[in-house]
């Protein structure tokens, strides 16, 4: 197709799409420069056709509030708070419940991918309170806005707008209608779209990966994630752990998430594990502040470090265990309840 023609095909969709699309979309983003020439590649690589990615971006409507979100200055909170926000009575009265409606397919899973269901449910809690708060910005729209209007994250964001335009096409479902969070991530367990496509799974057999509305299907997703991220059954998450301050500990602290020591090499560093570990498990060091001014100190297992692959946080991470560690409690108490409680008599 030569210069002139592409440019009056496009004019062309344009011209169609604003006569058929909503009030809100806004067509004058297809014919953006920067988006013909992602149009030109994908079309390029053979997965998509012009028409198809024409008729999306002419009804992508950019969000600049979610650069102003972006550009927002991070700030780390303290353990205290994160934890007080994060680890609440009612995810974990929630998590049970959920847990007791889907046991049978927690357990399936636990069987099929080794996982302990109590972390599946602890991670759909957090990522969006079992299904609650799955997001409301139209994925087409915060994807396609970072990645074409964010330039230091635009090349990770273009890639998962292709990733999120492939599942929609494979999954048969109209990419303007999916919806997720500002920064694109999907349905109860919050995964990118690249994460989708790799780990995502159809655990009821329907044919279909429904991570935005079937709880099996999000339950067999994150057992799979986790599976495949070196999740061992049976294994602790955190051990507290006692410290000789000195540089050392500095410098074990600043090496986050990483298991590059084992026990033994942390013993012979001044780190102290307070529960039986051998010396041939490999651990890293971390700190949390639990009050002002006060400081525990943790050693992660493998485990802490199959979590910190879902989200990069030695705080996420010590909240998904101390989750699933409550909601295992409360879930087993409630059947030890029911199952004391004296049959009702026949009438």
């Amino acid at each position: 197709m030569n210069p002139m023609q592409k440019l009056a095909g496009t004019a062309a969709v344009i011209a169609a799409a604003l006569a058929a699309a909503p009030a809100w979309a806004d067509a004058a983003f297809l014919a953006r420069p920067d988006v013909q020439r992602y149009i030109d590649e994908q079309v390029a690589g053979g997965q998509f056709n012009r028409p198809e990615l024409e008729a999306v971006f002419a009804n992508v409507e950019p969000k600049p509030n979610i650069i102003r979100i972006l550009d927002k200055p991070s700030t780390s909170r303290p353990w205290y708070q994160f934890r007080a926000s994060t680890v609440n009575d009612r995810l974990i009265v929630d998590g049970a419940a959920f847990w007791q409606a889907n046991a049978d397919t927690l357990a399936r899973a636990e069987r099929q991918y080794q996982v302990a269901p109590e972390v599946i449910v602890a991670i759909l809690g957090v990522e969006s309170h079992y299904g609650r708060n799955t997001g409301t910005f139209r994925l087409a729209d915060s994807l396609s806005t970072i990645g074409f209007d964010y330039p230091r994250r635009a090349d990770f964001f273009r890639k998962e707008l292709t990733q999120f335009l492939l599942l929609a096409k494979e999954e048969g479902k109209d990419p303007l209608t999916l919806k997720g969070s500002y920064a694109g991530a999907m349905g109860w367990p919050q995964f990118m779209p690249s994460s989708y496509r790799k780990w995502a799974v159809d655990f009821d057999g329907n044919g279909h990966r429904d991570i935005w509305n079937n709880p099996h299907d999000a339950i067999g997703s994150v057992a799979n994630y986790f599976q495949l991220h070196g999740w061992r059954h049976g294994d602790d998450v955190v051990v507290p752990a006692s410290v000789v301050p000195g540089p050392q500990v500095d410098k074990l602290l600043a090496d986050k998430f990483n298991l590059h020591y084992t026990v033994g090499d942390l013993r012979r560093m001044g780190i102290a594990p307070q529960a039986p570990l051998a010396d041939d498990v490999p651990a890293v060091l971390f700190s949390l502040e639990t009050a002002p001014g006060v400081t525990e100190y943790w050693l992660g297992l493998n485990n802490f470090y199959a979590i910190t692959r879902y989200n990069r946080s030695a705080l996420y991470a010590k909240a998904v265990q101390e989750i699933a560690d409550q909601v295992r409690q409360r879930y087993y108490a409630a059947l030890a309840q029911k199952s004391s409680e004296p049959a009702s008599s026949a009438q």
